[in-house]
């Protein structure tokens, strides 16, 4: 039985991408568990740690413990959530699904799921572990993204996420702590995107450790096209206007790129008296009244079924990210046959091929993400796109293609056993 761990279950990029793999690898006849830190609802074979009122105190509790520890340390507050310290975090290692799990499956753990001690714990009980990393926080001393920083490829110290950063700063310790707990283990480490894999290599935690790439996954049932026009009707958009989708947890994160899509559509060539705004996540009214072109706001969609209208009311899907692994946006909105749009960061470059079913725009250049756009709404080039583009999602990122990869490194890990 292959268990996965997860704080998430069916919120964020990463609590979502360990619950797809958990069900596709069961679609495929693995045995296979998702213990998370609390529900966001009932679910075959899925498990909360937070099922009665004193549990989710507590979880709560570990999760602002968590961030209080971080508190007094932080630069600022622009990189509360961007560090996690992880001193604080349950300790499952006598949890009935833990004991009877052939493998351990971590995904996304932070956020007081699991501390340090309880990573040490887990991997003392000897069980084979496979590690998909969802940012770069398994191999740094802290940092979920290093935004520039290398010290992670030697030893973390004078961390720029710190208000003092020194030589034997917090994220020194826990480099050295994470040193000490992964040479116990018996660990397979897993990036969805090339890009991360190539970081994994490099890190002086993990150089020495197995690790592949296997993507991310997706139904491509769900995700599919439908009739954009019928979409649009329903949802009471402008059903002749080109719609260009913009979709982040939280658009007020400068890691989004929000600011750069803003420039670009504030650049001479567009034909922007056509264009209007579809903005799905968390964003600020007064912004958006004063956007370049009209928006539609969504807001924060976490129905599937709802996500699939959106992207398919949208003519192209553009994702600014300035460091991101292998986004679930443009996988569903590709799967969905909506083309995207992103920098040439992260694993961004492996999911869309350039003029082919989306286009790469230069890093952090507003000018090269207007030409994008104008290019992807060009009629002599978007004919096809919509259909590369879920050719693409189908042949690497549909459910049975990743469980398969998913299933032979299980196998190969028990065989070694």
């Amino acid at each position: 039985m292959v268990l996965h761990l997860s704080n998430f279950h069916l919120e964020g990029g990463a609590g979502v991408a360990a619950t797809r793999l958990h069900r596709a690898l069961l679609k495929s006849g693995t045995e296979s568990r998702l213990l998370v830190s609390g529900l966001s609802a009932e679910e075959p074979g899925v498990c909360g740690l937070s099922s009665t009122a004193l549990q989710s105190k507590l979880a709560w509790a570990r999760f602002v413990g968590e961030r209080l520890y971080f508190y007094p340390q932080e630069r600022d507050a622009s990189v509360r959530f961007a560090f996690s310290p992880a001193e604080i975090g349950a300790d499952i290692t006598n949890n009935p699904w833990v004991q009877e799990a052939d493998i351990i499956h971590l995904h996304w753990i932070n956020f007081g799921f699991l501390s340090l001690d309880s990573l040490d714990k887990l991997f003392a009980l000897g069980k084979p572990i496979v590690w998909t990393l969802h940012d770069m926080w398994t191999f740094t001393g802290g940092c979920h993204y290093s935004r520039g920083c290398e010290n992670f490829l030697t030893h973390c110290h004078y961390c720029p996420y710190l208000a003092k950063p020194d030589a034997y700063d917090i994220s020194f310790a826990q480099f050295e702590r994470k040193r000490s707990i992964y040479k116990k283990s018996r660990m397979a480490l897993v990036s969805p995107s090339q890009w991360l894999d190539s970081l994994v290599k490099k890190a002086a935690l993990t150089g020495a450790k197995k690790s592949l790439s296997i993507p991310n996954c997706i139904d491509t049932e769900l995700f599919r096209p439908f009739d954009k026009l019928a979409i649009r009707r329903k949802l009471n958009l402008p059903e002749s206007k080109k719609l260009i989708l913009f979709a982040g947890a939280n658009i007020g994160d400068p890691r989004k790129g929000f600011t750069f899509f803003r420039q670009a559509l504030e650049k001479k060539g567009l034909p922007t008296s056509d264009i209007e705004i579809l903005v799905l996540g968390k964003a600020n009214p007064e912004v958006m009244a004063s956007f370049p072109v009209p928006v539609h706001y969504l807001g924060k969609i976490s129905d599937p079924n709802a996500m699939v209208e959106a992207y398919n009311a949208a003519d192209m899907i553009v994702v600014p990210s300035l460091e991101d692994n292998l986004p679930n946006t443009i996988m569903e909105a590709m799967s969905c046959g909506t083309p995207a749009l992103g920098f040439a960061t992260g694993g961004i470059p492996e999911m869309i091929d350039h003029q082919d079913n989306g286009y790469i725009a230069l890093q952090a250049s507003a000018q090269s993400l207007s030409e994008g756009i104008e290019w992807i709404l060009n009629p002599e080039n978007n004919a096809e796109l919509p259909g590369k583009a879920r050719s693409k999602v189908l042949q690497t990122y549909s459910e049975r293609v990743v469980a398969d990869q998913y299933q032979q490194l299980y196998h190969t890990l028990l065989a070694n056993e």
